[in-house]
C-alpha cells in the first residue's frame, strides 16, 4: 500500500507541472481568491488565486513536516499570511516570497501528518486568471515519510547550490565575503515597516562599495533579495578563497532588552540565554525557507573541525576585538556586553575568521531609528570598514609568529 501511495503522489506531484511549462511570466496572487480551511474528515484544502498560470511543483518535506510549493514565478505583493491562513490548524503556518531568480516559494508547516490527494490548476478561458488547488488528507507518519522529499531536478540543484565565481589562479589581493542575512522567503525580522534582509542588503553594499575604495576584494553572499542556504554561504567564501568571513544581521529579540552593536564568534556553548535563543532562530533560516536538509553534513549540524581551528579561532578573536573597538570609534552604540559566543551555523568554517555582527536590534526603538538613518549606517559603514584593514595589517604582521 505504501509503494502504491508513493507511485499515486509522484504522478500527481510532477503531472501538472510538467503540462505548465509552456505557462510564462509573473502571476500575481490574489488574496480574497485565496485561503486554506480545514475540512472534514481530515482534509485541508489551499487555494491561490493567480492572474495566469505559471509552471509550478509541490513536494513535502520533513522533520519538520513542511509542504513546498515553487512557482516560476509569482508576486506576493500585497498578500500576509493571515490573508491566507486565518488561524492555525493542521496547517499551523505558512510563509511565501522570493526564493531564487525567477522563483517564488510557498512553505506551509504541517501539525499533523498529511499528503496531496489532489492538485489541480484551472484556469477561467474568459478572465485569464488561475486557482492552484491543493487538497491534502491526513495520512500516517509511514505514508508521510514515504512521500516526503525534495524533487531530484539537476538544474534546479545547481541553481540552488552554484557559488560564485571563484579567483583564479590565486594571488595577493585580500578578499572578504560579506554575509547580508536572511534573503527572498526568509525576512528575518521585521519592525516599523523595514525587514532585517533588506536593510542588511544596504549594509553589505555600502561596506562592499567602501572596501573596494581601500583596494579591498569584497563580495557579497548575495545581491538581491533571494534566499541563500546557511551551508551555501559559507561555501561562496570557500570557493573564493576568502581571506576573512562577516555576515551581518539586524535581529529582533526581547531576551534581556537586547540593544547595541555586538560581535559573535564560534562556540559550542552560548555566552548567555540571550545569545542561545539568537543562535535558534539563526540557524533555522533553512528550515524557514523549506530548504531539504536530508543528508545535509555535520558543517550544520556542528561538528568542529578542532585542529584546523586551532589557529583560525584567536584570528577570529582578534577581528571580533577590532571590530568592536572600530564601531565605538564610529559612535556606537554598543552593548553592555559587545562581545559574544554562539553556535552560528555560518561561523563554522575551519579555515577562515569569522564572525557575524548584530548591527542593531529592530526590537530596540534607539537601534530601529539609528538602522532607518542613512547618515547613521555610512558612519558605521566606515568604523567597520576601517576596523578590517587594522586587522588585515596586524593580521599579516603576526603570521610569521604564528607559522613559527
Amino acid at each position: 500500500m505504501r509503494a502504491v501511495l508513493s507511485t499515486f503522489l509522484a504522478l500527481i506531484l510532477w503531472a501538472l507541472p510538467v503540462a505548465a511549462q509552456d505557462l510564462t511570466a509573473l502571476a500575481r496572487v490574489d488574496g480574497a481568491r485565496s485561503g486554506i480551511t480545514d475540512g472534514w474528515f481530515g482534509r485541508t484544502d489551499i487555494r491561490l488565486g493567480l492572474s495566469q498560470g505559471v509552471p509550478f511543483r509541490v513536494f513535502l518535506l520533513d522533520d519538520p513536516a513542511r509542504l513546498v510549493v515553487d512557482f516560476r514565478e509569482a508576486d506576493w505583493a500585497g498578500i500576509a499570511p493571515d490573508m491566507l491562513l486565518a488561524e492555525p490548524g493542521r496547517v499551523s503556518a505558512v510563509r511565501f516570497g522570493a526564493f531564487q531568480p525567477g522563483w517564488s516559494r510557498l512553505v506551509a508547516d504541517l501539525s499533523v501528518p498529511m499528503v496531496p490527494v489532489e492538485i489541480g490548476l484551472p484556469v477561467d478561458e474568459a478572465s485569464g486568471n488561475a486557482t492552484l488547488e491543493i487538497a491534502l488528507k491526513e495520512a500516517t507518519p509511514e505514508e508521510y515519510a514515504a512521500a516526503a522529499g525534495a524533487p531530484v531536478d539537476p538544474s534546479w540543484t545547481q541553481a540552488l547550490v552554484a557559488p560564485s565565481k571563484p579567483r583564479q589562479p590565486k594571488d595577493d589581493r585580500f578578499v572578504v565575503v560579506l554575509d547580508p542575512g536572511h534573503g527572498g522567503i526568509d525576512p528575518g525580522a521585521e519592525a516599523g515597516g523595514v525587514t532585517e534582509k533588506d536593510l542588511m542588503l544596504s549594509f553589505a553594499r555600502a561596506l562592499q562599495d567602501t572596501l573596494r575604495r581601500a583596494g579591498v576584494d569584497a563580495v557579497l553572499t548575495r545581491d538581491d533579495d533571494i534566499f541563500v542556504a546557511l551551508e551555501h554561504r559559507v561555501a561562496i567564501a570557500h570557493h573564493q578563497n576568502a581571506d576573512l568571513f562577516i555576515s551581518l544581521h539586524a535581529d529582533s529579540l526581547r531576551q534581556g532588552g537586547a540593544k547595541g552593536a555586538t560581535v559573535y564568534t564560534l562556540s559550542d556553548d552560548a555566552s548567555d540565554t540571550a545569545t542561545e535563543h539568537l543562535a535558534a532562530r539563526h540557524n533555522r533560516a533553512d528550515i524557514i525557507a523549506g530548504a531539504d536538509l536530508t543528508g545535509s553534513d555535520d558543517q550544520v549540524a556542528g561538528i568542529l573541525l578542532d585542529l584546523a581551528r586551532q589557529e583560525t579561532e584567536p584570528r577570529s578573536a582578534a577581528l571580533a576585538t577590532t571590530l568592536i573597538e572600530g564601531m565605538k570609534q564610529a559612535g556606537g552604540p554598543l552593548n553592555r556586553r559587545p562581545l559574544r559566543r554562539a553556535g552560528f551555523s555560518v561561523l563554522k568554517s575551519a579555515d577562515i575568521p569569522s564572525v557575524l555582527i548584530e548591527v542593531g536590534f529592530l526590537s530596540n526603538e534607539r537601534d530601529l531609528k539609528n538602522l532607518r538613518d542613512p547618515v547613521w549606517r555610512s558612519v558605521m559603514v566606515s568604523g567597520i570598514a576601517d576596523a578590517i584593514l587594522e586587522w588585515r595589517d596586524a593580521d599579516a604582521a603576526r603570521a610569521p609568529l604564528v607559522r613559527q
